[in-house]
């Protein structure tokens, strides 16, 4: 199993920003889980290299799972590169679905996906691992896995 290739620096943002969204909503901390962070870099190694980049929901049934992707930066020459994220910018967008999510009814507004955001603040969830991965064509992806899981049909997220 491979190990999350995130920084200890970037596990510590990402804890972080994961919790500010969870502050938020007054919902305890989550706290970094190594295993789970193995797990994470597993599966965005495989999806790197058996899935060409393309994001793709693991089968895994007892984690929560977010998935990320970005674009390479191309230059008018042609040329690409890798983009500079943060673990911030991950979860801050993930975290802006909030806008689209409507306690009252659990639902996410018409069109619109929600699911990140509702995974992030879901109450129950202790634990948090992440991994990232560069694509051959310099793109990327980022997953985060959670523990318990969240997201179940007919349950708000706290």
């Amino acid at each position: 199993m491979a190990e999350s290739n995130l920084s200890p620096d970037e596990q510590i943002e990402t804890v972080m920003a994961h919790n500010h969204w969870r502050n938020a909503e007054k919902i305890p901390a989550l706290h970094w889980s190594s295993a789970l962070a193995d797990i994470a870099q597993d599966y965005a190694d495989t999806l790197k290299t058996r899935e060409a980049c393309e994001l793709r929901h693991s089968k895994s049934s007892d984690l929560g799972e977010n998935l990320f992707w970005a674009s390479p930066i191309i230059s008018s020459e042609g040329g690409s590169k890798v983009q500079r994220l943060t673990p911030t910018h991950v979860i801050d967008d993930w975290g802006s679905e909030k806008n689209d999510y409507r306690y009252s009814t659990n639902t996410c507004f018409v069109g619109k996906m929600c699911g990140h955001y509702t995974q992030i603040v879901w109450e129950s969830t202790t634990e948090v691992g992440c991994g990232k991965a560069i694509c051959p064509d310099k793109s990327q992806v980022w997953v985060c896995n959670y523990k318990p899981a969240g997201n179940f049909v007919g349950q708000k997220p706290y």
